[in-house]
């Protein structure tokens, strides 16, 4: 099975645990990520706030590209590069003129025919029905799920889960085995685009998040952003001088928790890239509901990346 695929800018760079972790991942499931040829930046964050055209182009050339190539699905992982995508579907359809132009200076047909998926849309319908089957080591954590700003963002265009309290991404970490926990700062803003800018911003919106966690018991914050993943992990020294106080909770992308789940090991699934260790605690794993079909269970291991 073939499904077309948009790394972006982060996950060639600063991200790239995030691309290993989604394509062995996927790998497991026999489903071929098929990288669009050519693929040039969406433009995110900087350029919707610079030059309209530009910021509709830049995208526009992407999905112009997979339809070029008979592209009918693109999982996009990093939730701004999926929300500038989605966006600008939802423009150009809403204005044939501007559609026209921006066809125009792109040079290449666009007819905005591709669905766009985010991490967990991806996951839900190509690997969901089949996840459970698969794991092996059930992630028997307390998880916080971190959707941020830009997943869910904004509703009337994406459509996708709830804008104040999703469930999507509890529910796949449910699936493999964790325990996702109720808990208040799922959507909020983390501090975005201003790590360099303005870390102390970053460290205040983002010490608030991992304060949240913390206070709940959260063993593990699992999130589908490498931004979201860069201001919480990265910037964890300025998160923790803010809240004067040490907060160790690793952060992990969505896929590499489903990794883990159905056996992939830690260097494998790139967690040995993080800034904050990743060193989760051995723990029993909890007897499963007897069934006519008994489903064996390797007992979760210690990770050493």
């Amino acid at each position: 099975m073939k499904v077309g695929f948009y790394p972006g800018c982060s996950m060639k760079g600063g991200a790239r645990e995030y691309q290993e972790s989604v394509s062995a991942l996927a790998k497991v499931f026999d489903i071929e990520l098929v990288e669009i040829p050519d693929w040039n930046c969406c433009g995110a964050t900087a350029a919707h706030n610079l030059n309209k055209e530009l910021s509709l182009s830049l995208p526009a050339r992407i999905m112009a590209l997979a339809e070029r190539e008979g592209i009918k699905d693109i999982v996009v992982p990093c939730a701004a590069c999926y929300n500038r995508l989605s966006v600008t579907q939802h423009e150009l359809a809403a204005d044939p003129a501007l559609c026209s132009k921006v066809a125009s200076l792109i040079e290449l047909k666009y007819e905005g025919t591709t669905q766009i998926l985010n991490i967990i849309q991806f996951i839900d319908k190509y690997i969901t029905d089949r996840l459970e089957e698969k794991v092996v080591k059930p992630f028997n954590y307390k998880t916080a799920c971190y959707y941020g700003c830009l997943l869910v963002r904004p509703h009337s265009i994406l459509k996708f889960d709830r804008v104040e309290d999703p469930q999507s991404m509890d529910t796949l970490v449910k699936k493999a085995g964790g325990d996702a926990i109720d808990w208040a700062f799922k959507t909020e803003c983390c501090g975005a685009g201003m790590s360099v800018s303005r870390t102390d911003t970053v460290a205040r919106l983002s010490g608030n998040i991992m304060k949240d966690a913390a206070d709940r018991a959260a063993e593990v914050i699992v999130v589908a952003c490498p931004m979201c993943h860069s201001n919480l992990d990265m910037r964890r020294p300025e998160i923790n001088k803010f809240l004067n106080e040490k907060i160790d909770i690793p952060v992990l992308y969505i896929s590499q928790v489903l990794g883990l789940a159905v056996g992939l090991d830690a260097k494998t699934l790139g967690l040995n890239r993080h800034m904050t260790e990743v060193n989760l605690p051995e723990k029993p794993v909890k007897e499963a509901a007897v069934t006519d079909a008994p489903k064996k269970v390797v007992p979760t291991q210690k990770l050493e990346a």
